[in-house]
This record gives structure tokens, sequence and C-alpha cells, in this order.
């Protein structure tokens, strides 16, 4: 079944990526529409696959029936698509370069010049260290997006990482700081965790699962 042009998989898949998320969080990773997603969202509300909190922040999640529907749709995309294999492969690669971005996201929080043992804020007023910093994510980037690249001819919804994870890199490379770790827009390091939870979505696999078996995940 093709679940990836679905709405209500699109719907599901957002949220499951996101965890917790706004109609308009859920629009940009799936490509949907606004309306469309608002529609879903109701719809799948009145089935108990999602549910809708209010208050002093606002969002939508997946109920424990709508993370059932996601997995089992997951898995029958996957073995539909003959797929497994494939992923398998990418998800390895990723691992291989994720420590590398992890480091990279935290020294361009915190000086990795401090004296041993301390921390100290990076505040961006060195032009050398932060061109350093970004040079390495170029190479980060470098590395991940062959990794990328096949995925989105198996399944479509992977072919817009790389294309997101490069906008976002050309952006810290153009002086926007916020784009490289920044929480609340499509940061280097939003789309990163994204494409992360894609893969151990689509793969089921859980992240406390991978983080005991060593994989050095934040």
């Amino acid at each position: 079944m093709a679940y990836a042009s679905e709405p209500w998989f699109l719907v599901c898949h957002g949220l499951r990526i996101k965890g917790f998320a706004t109609p308009s969080s859920v629009a940009e990773v799936s490509g949907l529409e606004a309306g469309t997603v608002v529609a879903e969202l109701e719809r799948l509300a009145g089935d108990g696959y999602v549910n809708l909190r209010e208050g002093r922040i606002t969002g939508w999640s997946l109920t424990p029936a709508g993370r059932g529907a996601h997995a089992d749709a997951c898995g029958a995309e996957l073995a539909a698509a003959g797929a497994r294999n494939a992923l398998d492969e990418a998800y390895r690669g990723f691992l291989a370069v994720n420590a590398g971005l992890l480091r990279v996201c935290t020294d361009w929080q915190l000086r990795a010049d401090a004296p041993a043992g301390a921390q100290v804020l990076n505040d961006h007023t060195d032009p050398d260290y932060d061109a350093g910093v970004v040079r390495r994510l170029g190479d980060i980037d470098a590395a991940v997006q062959p990794v990328v690249e096949p995925l989105g001819q198996v399944l479509e919804r992977f072919r817009r990482y790389g294309t997101r994870l490069g906008a976002a890199r050309r952006r810290v490379e153009n002086g926007e700081h916020d784009w490289f770790t920044g929480a609340m827009i499509e940061s280097y390091h939003t789309v990163w965790f994204e494409l992360h939870e894609d893969l151990l979505a689509t793969l089921g696999i859980d992240r406390a699962s991978e983080a005991k078996a060593g994989s050095g995940v934040r």
C-alpha cells in the first residue's frame, strides 16, 4: 500500500518525527497544505490517533493508538518497497557521521579551545574560530549527502532531507548563526534530528535501544 502518498500517514509521520507540533510545523515536514493538515488532524483525533494539548504551549501529538498505526504503516511500506536493506545501509552510514555532527554542534555553542574542564560559551566574536567550525560542518554535510541521496530513490519522503540540510548549511556559511543549531527553525541540527528520527521510525528502532547499543546518539 502506498502509504507515503496518503495524507493521514504523512500527518502521523510528521508528528512522529516532531514529537509535538503545530499544524504549520507538520505542514513543513510533510509537504502538505496547511488546510489539509488541519482537516486530517481533526479526523485523526476523532479516530483516537492524535491528541491536542492546549495551554501555555499548544500542539498535537500521537496517541499510543496513533503510534501503533503509524508503526504498522511504516513496516508495511518498507516491506512493499523492498527497501529494508537500503534503509539499513543508510542508517549505518548515518551513524558513522552522527557523532561528528553532535561534536561540531557542541563546538559551535561551546568553545572547544577552552581550558580543560571549563565550559566557555561561543559568543561568535572570533571569526577564525567560527570559520573553522563552519568548515567542519561542510565536511559533515559532504559525508551525509551520499548517504541520503539514494534513500530518496527508494522512499519519496527522504528526498527532501538532502536539500533541506544543504539549504541550512548555506545559510550558516552566509553568516546566519541561528541556522546551525536553532531550535525553532529548520536549522541544520533540526533537520538532522528529523532525519535521524525518520530512519528510526521507518526501521522500527527505539532510541533507547539504539543508545544502549552504544551508537553515541543524542
